[in-house]
C-alpha cells in the first residue's frame, strides 16, 4: 500500500488537475458562466493538526491522523462580462469544495496574474485613446513603444474605483535589430490606466518633466507635437551593445565539489544537510517557503517566509503618488521567479525545484528551475593559534543556500535562506535590475530623484521587506515559545554596585502580549527567542535563538499618507503577533488598490491577543477576538535607493542580511565537529610575474616560507613558551613610591613583553 503524501509536500499536477475539475464542476454552472483561474496550490493544514503528525514523524511512530490533501483555488466567476473573485479550498481526498469565500467588487483587489500584464500592453496599443494621448509627442523612426505594467497603487480619497492597472511608457530604439536593446533610457510623460474588467483604457494621465522649482503638475498641452529623446543616449548593458570593450584579465573561478554535494533532496521536498533538516514548499505569492526547520534532531522554525515588500516611490508631484508597490501582495514573487541556469545563477553542485503554477484556464504549467540548492564556502568559521606552541586550528563556515530570483518589470530581487554549519541561520535580500525611471526636461535637475542620464529621472523611492518567522524552539508543544528584547546599559558609577564605573547590565523585558518595537543599536536591542521550559545546562538560560533587528529607515511618507496608511507594518522593524492560521501577510491580504492596511500586522496587535505567561487572560477590550496564542514574529528592514549614476543603466546589488542565531541552545560550539582541513586546491600566486625581486611586502619563496622576523616568535607574539611566574624579572625604576612605599615601577613582566620592549635590559 502505498503511503500518503506528506502534509507539507507541494500539489502535483494530478492533484491541481484534480482541483480545477471539482472546482469547474461547482461553479461553471451553465454556458454563460466562465472560470479564469488565478491560484491552485496547497492548503496549508492547520497548525494544530499537522504539529501532531511531525511529533510523530520525527519520533519515528505511525501518527494517530493524517491531515486532509486540500488545495486553495482563487478565481474569478465571470458572468455577463462582471467578475466575482471566489476561492474555495478544495478535499482532494473527498473530491468535494470545503469551504468558500467571495470578495467584494470594489476596494482592495487581489494580485495580478502575468496574463493580465500582457493584456494591460495590447489593450494599450489597441486604444484609440492611448493613441490619441500619443500624438501629443514626436517620436523619432525606429522607436516602438513599449509599456511597463504596474498596479494602479492606493486610491484618492474621492475614488472608489474597480479593478485598475496602470503602465509607464517607454520606447526602444529598434535600430539595432535587437529586442534587448533598453527602453528605459527613452521615457514618455504618460501614464495608461486601463479598467481590467472591460479591458478599456480609462484615462491618460500626464506627467510633470520639470526639475527644481517647476511646477508640480504636467505642463499644458501644445498645439505642434513635441519633440521626444532629443537629448537622450542609449543605455545598454547587455554585452553585445554596449561600447566598452569587456575585460579580458578575469581568471575564472570555478566551485568543484569533486565527490558531490553533501546535501540530500527527497522526493517530497525534504532536504537534509549537515543536522538540519526541513521542507521546501513554494508559493506563487511568497516563493520559496521553509517548513518545519530542524537542527539536530530539534524544532527552530515552524515556518519561515518572506511575506511582502512595498515600494514608494518619494516624487509628490500626481500621478507618482500612486506609485507604490506590494511586489508579494499585488503580483506575487512566485509567479514571477526566473527559471535559473546551471552555471549563472548558482553555482558548484546545484538542485533545481520546480514548481507547477495555474494559468487562466487553471491548468497546471510547469515553471522549471525555480528554486536553486547549493552549498558554498563563506570564509573562516572559526580559528585559533596556541601563541605559546604556534599550533593553529581553523575550520570553514558552509553554508546550504536556498535561493529563489524574481524579475518585477525593471527590477530583480535575490531571495535567499542560508543555513549554516554553526547552527545559524541567514536570510539575504538583494536588489539588482534597472532603476524604474521617468523623464525629465534636459539641463534640469530634481529635488525628487538623480538623473541618471539625459532625459532620464531615477525617482528616490524606498524598499521595506518584511520576514515573517513562526518559531517553535526546541519543542512542538503550543505556549513553550516566548520572545524576550533584551538590551543592553550602562550602570552608573556607585560606590556599591559600580565603583570603577566599567560596570554594565543586561536587562530582559519579556513580550507577554502582542506588540511593535525598533531597532536600538545604542542599547544593543536583540530579540531572543526562547523556549519558556528548557534550560540550558551550562548557562542555566533558557534554550534560544536570537537576531539583532536591522536599525534600516522606515516608511518615510507621512503618517497621514495613503502610502503610509496602506502599509503600516513598514513603520516599525519587529512586530510580534498572536498566531492564526492563514495569517501570512504583513500588510495584509488584499493589498492591490488598498486605502489602508487591513488584517495585517497592525490589526493582528489591536485584537486582545496574549501569550503564556501573561497576566490575566480578557481580550484587551477587543470585543471577544483576543485569545492565547503562540507568537510569530515579523522582521521589517527597508533600504533607501536614492539613485546613483553608478545604478544606470544597471545596479550592483544592494545587499542586507538579517542573522538567526543560537543563543544558548547549545552547550558548546556547535560546529566543534566540523573537521579542519587545508584546501588542496588552494595554489600559491607569486609577485613579479614568478621571479623573487625586491624586498617589499608580499614577496613570498616558492615554498612558502618568510624570512626571519616571520619566524620571530616575540614579534609575531607567537610560539612563546609557558613562563613560571616566580622567574619572572623584576625592574626597579625611578617612577617614586606609592602609599605602602614600594615602588610604583617595580613590576612582573612576562618573559615575551621584556623581550619585545627591551625591558629589564642594563
Amino acid at each position: 500500500m502505498a503511503l500518503p503524501a506528506h502534509p507539507l509536500r507541494p500539489l502535483s499536477e494530478a492533484e491541481m488537475e484534480q482541483a480545477r475539475a471539482v472546482t469547474i464542476d461547482t461553479h461553471a454552472t451553465d454556458a454563460s458562466t466562465t472560470l479564469t483561474f488565478r491560484i491552485i496550490q496547497l492548503f496549508e493544514p492547520k497548525k494544530a493538526e499537522l504539529v501532531e503528525f511531525l511529533k510523530a514523524e520525527h519520533a519515528g511512530t505511525t501518527p494517530s491522523s493524517v491531515p486532509s490533501r486540500q488545495a486553495e483555488v482563487l478565481f474569478d466567476i465571470v458572468k455577463d462580462g462582471q467578475a466575482q473573485l471566489t476561492e474555495v479550498v478544495v478535499d482532494l481526498d473527498a473530491r468535494k469544495i470545503a469551504e468558500t469565500r467571495s470578495f467584494p467588487a470594489l476596494g482592495n483587489q487581489t494580485s495580478l496574474t502575468l496574463s493580465e500584464f500582457g493584456q494591460f500592453q495590447d489593450n494599450c496599443l489597441a486604444s484609440d485613446v492611448f493613441a490619441e494621448a500619443l500624438k501629443e509627442f514626436e517620436i523619432p523612426e525606429n522607436f516602438k513603444i513599449t509599456i511597463d505594467p504596474w498596479p494602479y497603487g492606493g486610491q484618492d480619497a474621492d475614488e472608489d474605483i474597480p479593478r485598475y492597472m496602470q503602465g509607464l511608457v517607454y520606447a526602444r530604439d529598434s535600430t539595432s535589430g535587437n529586442d534587448d536593446s533598453n527602453h528605459y533610457g527613452y521615457p514618455l510623460p504618460i501614464i495608461p490606466v486601463m479598467d481590467m474588467a472591460t479591458k478599456k483604457i480609462v484615462r491618460v494621465d500626464r506627467m510633470a518633466t520639470g526639475g527644481k522649482g517647476d511646477s508640480m503638475h504636467a505642463e499644458t498641452k501644445g498645439d505642434t507635437p513635441r519633440k521626444l529623446f532629443e537629448h537622450n543616449k542609449p543605455a545598454e548593458y547587455i554585452p553585445e551593445l554596449l561600447n566598452l570593450t569587456l575585460r579580458q584579465d578575469a581568471k575564472p573561478i570555478n566551485v568543484v565539489q569533486p565527490e558531490g554535494a553533501s546535501f540530500k533532496v527527497h522526493s517530497d521536498n525534504l532536504v537534509e544537510w549537515q543536522k538540519w533538516r526541513f521542507r521546501l514548499g513554494f508559493t506563487p505569492r511568497e516563493g520559496a517557503v521553509l517548513h518545519d526547520v530542524c537542527y539536530d534532531g530539534r524544532p527552530i522554525m515552524y515556518r519561515l517566509s518572506l511575506s511582502e515588500m512595498t515600494v514608494p516611490y518619494g516624487d509628490p508631484r500626481p500621478p507618482y503618488h500612486r506609485k507604490q508597490a506590494f511586489d508579494f501582495g499585488d503580483g506575487g514573487c512566485g509567479r514571477a521567479a526566473n527559471n535559473l541556469e546551471l552555471g549563472c545563477d548558482c553555482l558548484g553542485a546545484i538542485h533545481y525545484f520546480d514548481a507547477y503554477m495555474a494559468d487562466a484556464e487553471g491548468k497546471p504549467t510547469l515553471s522549471k528551475n525555480v528554486v536553486c540548492l547549493h552549498e558554498q564556502d563563506n570564509g573562516i568559521g572559526w580559528k585559533h593559534t596556541n601563541f605559546r606552541t604556534n599550533r593553529a586550528v581553523v575550520t570553514r563556515l558552509r553554508e546550504l543556500v536556498v535561493q529563489y530570483i524574481v524579475t518585477l518589470a525593471n527590477y530583480e530581487y535575490i531571495f535567499a535562506y542560508k543555513l549554516d554549519n554553526a547552527g545559524g541561520i541567514t536570510v539575504e535580500t538583494r536588489a539588482t535590475g534597472i532603476v524604474s525611471v521617468v523623464p525629465i526636461d534636459h539641463g534640469k535637475t530634481s529635488d525628487y530623484g538623480n538623473v541618471v542620464g539625459p532625459g532620464v529621472l531615477a525617482q528616490n523611492h524606498q524598499h521595506i521587506f518584511a520576514v515573517r518567522a513562526d518559531p517553535n524552539i526546541d519543542s512542538y508543544t503550543s505556549g513553550e515559545t516566548a520572545i524576550v528584547v533584551e538590551e543592553t546599559h550602562r550602570i552608573p558609577m556607585n560606590p556599591e554596585t559600580n565603583p570603577h564605573g566599567n560596570g554594565y547590565e543586561v536587562r530582559r523585558d519579556l513580550v507577554s502580549r502582542p506588540r511593535f518595537f525598533d531597532a536600538e543599536p545604542k542599547l544593543n536591542r536583540i530579540v531572543r527567542i526562547e523556549n519558556s521550559t528548557r534550560k540550558n545546562p551550562v548557562s542555566g538560560k533558557n534554550v534560544a535563538y536570537k537576531f539583532t533587528p536591522s536599525p534600516t529607515q522606515l516608511m518615510l511618507a507621512d503618517e497621514g499618507s495613503v502610502q503610509a496608511a496602506r502599509a503600516q507594518f513598514a513603520t516599525h522593524h519587529v512586530w510580534v503577533t498572536g498566531y492564526r492560521d492563514r495569517e501570512l501577510w504583513a500588510a495584509g491580504e488584499l493589498t492591490n488598490q488598498s486605502r489602508k492596511e487591513t488584517g495585517g500586522v497592525k490589526d493582528m496587535t489591536e485584537r486582545g491577543d496574549w501569550f503564556a505567561g501573561a497576566e490575566g487572560t480578557d481580550d484587551g477590550g477587543a470585543g471577544g477576538a483576543g485569545q492565547q496564542s503562540s507568537p510569530v514574529i515579523w522582521s521589517v528592514f527597508g533600504l533607501t535607493h536614492n539613485p546613483r549614476v553608478e545604478d544606470w543603466p544597471v545596479m550592483p546589488v544592494e545587499i542586507h542580511q538579517i542573522h538567526i542565531r543560537p543563543s544558548d541552545f547549545f552547550t558548546a560550539n556547535p560546529a566543534l565537529d566540523v573537521p579542519p582541513s587545508a584546501n588542496k586546491a588552494s595554489v600559491l600566486v607569486p609577485c613579479c610575474n614568478g621571479k623573487e625581486e625586491g624586498t617589499g611586502t608580499g614577496t613570498a619563496t616558492a615554498n612558502g616560507e618568510g624570512g626571519s622576523v616571520q619566524k620571530d616568535p616575540v614579534a609575531h607574539m607567537q610560539g612563546t613558551k609557558e613562563v613560571d611566574p616566580a622567574e619572572l624579572p623584576i625592574r626597579n625604576g625611578e617612577g617614586g613610591q606609592d602609599d605602602k612605599g614600594k615602588d610604583k615601577d617595580k613590576r612582573r613582566l612576562s618573559t615575551t613583553l621584556s623581550n619585545l620592549f627591551g625591558l629589564g635590559k642594563k
